[in-house]
């Protein structure tokens, strides 16, 4: 059963002054439509806070059977009879009626009045639109999002499309055109809803929903939903065929005998693309004008459900039907917003579907993900029923029964997937629902709802005379609290119509946040507290995403309500050690209390460290792990350190490491970590306890504490807990008191737990970067070029990752460093961490030099600038493998190649791209001793044929021209042609040779070849 709530939604009832006694009745927008029971004449009311005041009276062509209202449009439709005909009929333009003698034209579907009395001046009069239909109609439904209009019928559905036809300048017309058929054969619906394109179909026992999808125009698919004239008249001849039964759209041969056997329909749920299963042919047959252009239209089943009749509270099988059904849009601030006031239709951001069985009701959601919401089981037999974005209001035959609703938890999640987080969070639709007010009338009969107002239409039934008294013993025993009659009734007649208006939201919250008080008393932890809560949660939501507008003062008083019930569903998980005890998180966060004020509450309602719950103390450890809580006083910070240590010891490192507890005591966070070392040794404790050491100024306890571990052990430590070294602000990453005596006394410790907390994910390379620009901003390691422990990082860090990307960026960052310094020629007086030589013998990346560089610039070369390292460095990494040498070649201008440092870097860089001969050119100018090592390393394989095609003739022009006096030209073209003389064929080497060389100087070589020749 639903749990029921004594609560009181119900502010106060008054009495409709209808003239006759009412047989049907509506509302929508801010009027009520009263049909006498004669069925002739409908009476329209204006419906206000005060009451209901008489706006006019309509007479009707026949006797009204149903009747509706389109807020689009204002305009009213009915089904009437008259002479044992049904005709359908709108009334438009009907508050004209409320001057006397107005004129009222009656018109055709389509044919507008257009003759002298239209040419002049607008005319203030009523118009009945006459609504031609092939079949008799059963029910209507407006849409409530466009104003169209859907008409059930026995065979087929009709839907009219509103139109507003321009007259003149300063005139239009409503007017309607049949835009399409849906052709059910064999499935005559009892009720109908429309709304955003969704058509729900309602017989006896089975519900059918179906979406119309507008498609791409396509030649091929010109005719797919279109009945064909054979279809209709197998079907008809189908049906009258003897002995024959459809049930559904299939042929059933019947049974024997009907007299001692019913078949019951199986109970069948199918839930989108399933529902196309249901064996339910639904076809369109487009009626719109020709001349228009047409949009293709097709069908997506979205839900069938299928009952089977049952015995409920003395109902018999007849009984059990289907009623109430119902297509809810909802609106909300945000699509509201989104939408132009030239725009005529917004778009809903949730549709619902309602409909009920006498004994139960079923509420499913159709847009985005079809799935049943919520299940109403009633205490009695439901007679009507109408949803709304708030609340779900029953009658039975003597009470009337406000039931809560999930339409808001829904609609949170579409518009926010990402509402179930640790920053926000809802009451879960599956959430159970309940029954805030049950309250007793006598003789129930029809029921609508509009905005805050409930109708209900009470009728005296002559054979329950017994029963009618029975219920009235029983409301004066139960003393139940009625709503203020402002008007007494008139017993005389029956009957009677009420408005029962409800209460303003932040009235009912404040009720229902009383009301889960007394569960609370009773019992903190009771699922009832939540549960109400979670109610007046949902009810705020649901008032908040309404797209009203609302005074600044209402605003706000809407939203400090709501920011109070986070706070209170926040104390309720708070105190819980259920599962969900996670959700004070989000609550809190979003109910905008400091974290002091909520450790105040908690510990208010506690009394004690012990007493404190699993969603607290959840809570606390995720607010301290963030980077926007706020930083807390040193009684707070002292109380939370007493917390954790008695109810989890365990947390108190991560604790003490939270940058919001540095007002906490030292000695008191001290002397908790010594008690819990006693306990649980762990590195973690030691760094711990030394970072607090360090903080009071005691630095031979910190030098003692750190003793304790090896270097390794701790970098762990510094893995297992971060904040240890760093806190984050935003991007930035700011260094800790240890950091800072880290980088000035243990260098190579700091830098080892950096790199291991970026490899295990737990710090990004920018973040490093800050760290290290922060914590050497005041140290002499600062340089222009970068401080030397950011490069010390860079290079430790380039030794132990495997990332690709990463790997890049420090190549380019370094190789940038190196190449600055060298032109800058910085002496900062800072020796590194690792050598050029550590970094060739442990990293892949750094290569040994080639032994042509070492020529250019020798390992002793001008050791008295610091950059001869970096210059090293720089030679190791472009002797490597792994360095692009195209991305650091802009940044090569910076350095000359007049010296033999530049000359180096430019000539590895021009090898490594493959620019040998300018490589050769250079050496011939600048460097001419190292022209052969290059050639033997560098000139090889398919490069060889560069000996003697480049090499051997620079040589000996250079030669020439500078004479014999030059040995280091002079042996170097000796060794080229030492070389030459080995791969070339005699004609080709002699070839080769000078026209005026010297012959003693070159037969030797010649005669060289010639042996090679006949030895080979």
């Amino acid at each position: 059963m639903v749990h029921v709530y004594n609560c009181h939604p119900f502010a106060s009832q008054q009495i409709v002054p209808t003239e006759q006694e009412p047989g049907l009745f509506c509302c929508g927008g801010d009027a009520l439509f009263v049909v006498s029971a004669g069925g002739c004449k409908i009476e329209a009311f204006l419906i206000a806070e005060e009451g209901c005041r008489l706006i006019c009276r309509i007479a009707t062509m026949g006797n009204v059977q149903s009747i509706a209202h389109s807020q689009i449009g204002d305009y009213v439709v009915t089904i009437e009879e008259k002479n044992n005909a049904t005709y359908l009929r709108v009334y438009t333009n009907w508050r004209y009626q409320s001057a006397e003698k107005t004129r009222v034209g009656v018109r055709l579907l389509g044919h507008l009045l257009r003759g002298s009395s239209f040419r002049a001046a607008p005319k203030e009069q009523m118009e009945i639109i006459e609504m031609p239909l092939f079949e008799p109609p059963l029910c209507v439904s407006c849409c409530g999002v466009s104003g169209d209009l859907l008409v059930g019928c026995t065979q087929s559905s009709v839907i009219f499309t509103l139109k507003r036809r321009v007259l003149s300048e300063q005139q239009y017309a409503l007017d309607f055109e049949r835009f399409l058929i849906l052709h059910t054969d064999g499935w005559t619906p009892t009720q109908v809803a429309f709304c955003a394109g969704y058509v729900a179909l309602q017989r006896d026992l089975d519900v059918l929903v179906v979406r119309l999808d507008r498609l791409e125009p396509c030649p091929s698919s010109q005719h797919q939903h279109t009945l064909a004239l054979e279809d209709v008249v197998i079907a008809c001849k189908e049906e009258g065929q003897p002995g024959v039964r459809r049930e559904g759209n299939s042929a059933v041969a019947p049974a024997q005998d009907p007299e001692d056997f019913y078949v019951f329909p199986k109970l069948q749920e199918l839930l989108g693309e399933e529902a196309r299963d249901c064996g339910i042919s639904v076809t369109l047959e487009q009626t719109g004008i020709e001349r228009e252009p047409r949009e293709e239209l097709g069908i997506s089943y979205v839900l069938y459900r299928r009952f089977a009749p049952d015995f409920f509270q003395g109902c018999s099988v007849e009984e059990t039907c289907l009623h109430s059904l119902q297509l809810l849009p909802v609106f909300t601030a945000s699509s509201n917003q989104e939408v132009s006031c030239e725009e005529k239709q917004r778009e809903p951001v949730s549709i619902f579907c309602y409909f009920s069985l006498p004994s139960m009701g079923y509420i499913y959601s159709l847009k985005n993900t079809v799935e049943l919401v919520s299940t109403y089981q009633y205490p009695e037999k439901a007679q009507q029923a109408v949803l709304s974005n708030h609340f779900l209001h029953i009658i039975t035959r003597n009470a009337l029964m406000c039931f809560t609703v999930r339409v808001s938890a829904v609609v949170a999640r579409a518009e926010d997937p990402y509402i179930d987080t640790t920053i926000k969070a809802c009451p879960p639709s599956t959430m159970e629902v309940c029954a805030l007010r049950i309250q007793l009338f006598i003789g129930l009969k029809a029921l609508c709802h509009v905005r805050n107002h409930v109708f209900l239409l009470t009728a005296a039934d002559l054979e329950s005379e017994e029963d009618t008294a029975r219920a009235t013993k029983r409301a004066q025993s139960k003393k139940a609290a009625t709503p203020k009659q402002t008007e007494p009734a008139d017993g005389g007649h029956g009957w009677n119509l009420y408005v029962v208006n409800t209460v303003s939201t932040i009235q009912l919250y404040r009720e229902m946040v009383e009301y889960s008080k007394k569960y609370e008393s009773s019992s903190p932890r009771s699922h009832s507290c939540k549960h109400l809560l979670s109610e007046a949660h949902l009810l705020l939501r649901a008032t908040l995403q309404e797209p009203e507008e609302r005074g600044p003062a209402d605003q706000d008083e809407l939203q400090d309500a709501f920011l109070d019930s986070c706070a209170q569903m926040a104390d309720c998980y708070s105190r819980s050690d259920e599962r969900d005890c996670h959700l004070a998180l989000p609550y809190y966060k979003m109910s905008s209390l400091l974290v002091t004020e909520i450790i105040n509450r908690n510990v208010a309602f506690g009394g004690g460290t012990e007493t404190f719950g699993k969603g607290f103390l959840f809570f606390l450890k995720h607010s301290l792990y963030e980077e926007t809580m706020e930083e807390l006083s040193q009684e707070t910070a002292d109380k939370v350190l007493d917390i954790f240590s008695t109810v989890e010891p365990s947390q108190l490192p991560h604790v003490v490491c939270s940058p919001f507890m540095k007002n906490a005591t030292s000695a008191a966070a001290y002397s908790h970590l010594q008690h819990l070392e006693a306990s649980l040794p762990a590195v973690i404790v030691t760094l711990c306890k030394a970072a607090v050491a360090l903080k009071m100024g005691d630095l031979a306890l910190y030098r003692q504490e750190m003793d304790r571990h090896a270097e390794m052990l701790q970098v762990y430590g510094f893995l297992e807990e971060p904040r240890l070294l760093l806190h984050r602000q935003g991007k930035a990453a700011v260094p800790t008191a240890l950091a800072q005596h880290l980088s000035d006394m243990q260098d190579g410790l700091l830098v080892a737990a950096m790199v291991a907390l970026h490899e295990n994910s737990k710090l990004k390379l920018e973040e490093a970067d800050s760290f290290f620009q922060e914590l050497c901003r005041e140290g002499s390691s600062q340089a222009e070029s970068g401080p030397q422990l950011l490069v010390d990082f860079w290079e430790a860090l380039l030794v132990a990752s495997s990332q690709g990307a990463v790997i890049q960026e420090l190549l380019f960052r370094l190789a940038s460093v190196y190449i600055d310094r060298i032109a800058r020629r910085e002496r900062s007086g800072i020796k590194p961490l690792k050598t050029a030589e550590d970094l060739i013998n442990s990293c892949s990346h750094y290569g040994l030099l080639f032994p042509w560089v070492n020529v250019i610039t020798p390992p002793q070369f001008n050791l008295t600038h610091d950059y001869q390292e970096d210059l090293q460095k720089l030679q190791a990494l472009l002797c490597g493998p792994s360095l692009d040498v195209s991305s650091i070649f802009p940044l090569l201008e910076q350095l000359s190649d007049s010296d033999g440092a530049g000359l180096g870097v430019h000539v590895l860089c021009a090898t490594k791209l493959g620019q040998h001969e300018r490589c050769i050119d250079s050496l011939l100018d600048r460097c001419p001793e190292a022209i052969v090592p290059y050639a033997n390393h560098e000139l090889l394989q398919d490069r060889m044929v560069l000996w003697w095609q480049k090499l051997l003739p620079e040589l000996c022009k250079r030669t020439k021209s500078t004479g014999t006096d030059n040995t280091v030209l002079l042996s170097s073209l000796k060794e080229t042609l030492v070389v030459v003389a080995m791969e070339l064929s005699p004609l080709e080497f002699l070839k080769l040779l000078p026209d005026d060389g010297t012959a003693a100087f070159f037969l030797p070589h010649l005669l060289h070849c010639a042996q090679k020749s006949i030895t080979a």
